[in-house]
């Protein structure tokens, strides 16, 4: 049994993709996940997905040792449960037996972040480092921790909320209930939301005269990298607010985990060098020297595909245990 399939099932799109035992990425496919018409409707999609992959790869489904799945939300990695993915709808679903029954492969599932940097640690930019911590900036802000090769969940399963730590000085109310979460900021749509609510405050901006030009138009995190290359005042001052905030956020889990390296990845991580710049700068001043002199910062090399990647290897693991 030589390969392996990833799944990374997100609130618009299923991907799937067999690898070799490696992890090397054969063949991909990918899909509108349609949630709305429920978990079975999604679990039939992902057993038709599979049989494509195996006719691309020209292989028999006995040649497949597991499929390994990503989801949203709070997962039970132990009973192959998704206790909740609020963007899925989805309830106390045995997302791992549903599918297995469809394909007749061992499967085996995890949270889509933890599986993103499993991808990165074994097979992408954080490869051969013992000590890594993962972070993924995209609609929200999530984090997972690799310890020689094995991850970390704590105790519920719910190790790596660094979106959901509390700063006094965000003034937002998170979706989860509480006030000054991390992710409100820090985040494609914090940071959106934070130039959106300083244009509106009369600050003067190009970001004005773009919104002013298309009155339907929200500004995005894209925007705002748009107006920062610039020289927009305000662009910048959000921009270096911004990677302010992570940098106190990852201080927090710099310290209290000790990585060899942080690696960055989601959609809000393309601001690069406007978002990273101010965020080294805070984390070096936060932080006890030791850690910073041992650290290395670097940006996910796999993108999109990491999280298929690592969903396949972590399930390839799993199955030969």
């Amino acid at each position: 049994m030589d390969f392996l399939i990833g799944i990374d099932i997100g609130g618009t799109n299923v991907v799937c993709g067999l690898t070799d035992a490696s992890g090397k990425l054969l063949h991909k496919i990918k899909q509108p996940t349609e949630a709305l018409r429920g978990s079975d409707y999604v679990f039939d999609k992902i057993k038709c997905m599979v049989d494509e992959l195996l006719a691309l790869g020209g292989i028999q489904r006995e040649a497949v040792r597991a499929i390994g799945v990503g989801t949203p939300g709070f997962i039970d990695p132990d009973k192959g449960i998704t206790l909740f993915a609020g963007n899925l709808r989805w309830t106390q679903v045995p997302t791992a037996e549903e599918i297995r029954k469809r394909t007749g492969i061992p499967t085996y599932i995890d949270n889509d972040v933890r599986m993103y940097v499993y991808g990165e640690a074994v097979c992408g930019a954080a490869q051969g480092y013992e000590h890594v911590l993962g972070i993924t900036i995209g609609t929200g802000l999530a984090a997972a921790v690799i310890n020689q090769g094995k991850l970390y969940y704590g105790g519920g399963y719910m190790a790596g909320e660094l979106g959901h730590i509390i700063m006094p000085e965000i003034p937002y109310t998170c979706g989860c209930g509480m006030r000054g979460c991390l992710e409100t900021a820090v985040s494609a749509t914090g940071i959106a939301r934070q130039a959106q609510e300083l244009v509106q405050s009369g600050r003067p901006s190009i970001l004005r005269e773009w919104l002013e030009a298309a009155p339907d138009k929200s500004i995005t995190a894209a925007d705002v990298s748009k107006a920062y290359d610039q020289h927009d005042s305000l662009a910048i001052e959000v921009m270096n607010h911004t990677g302010m905030l992570l940098g106190k956020g990852l201080a927090n889990a710099v310290t209290l985990y000790s990585p060899d390296v942080i690696v960055i990845g989601g959609g809000a991580a393309l601001a690069g060098e406007r978002l990273f710049a101010p965020m080294r700068e805070q984390l070096q001043q936060s932080v006890y020297h030791g850690y910073w002199e041992r650290l290395t910062i670097v940006t996910a090399a796999m993108i999109d595909d990491a999280g298929i990647v690592g969903s396949a290897m972590a399930a390839g693991n799993r199955a030969i245990q």
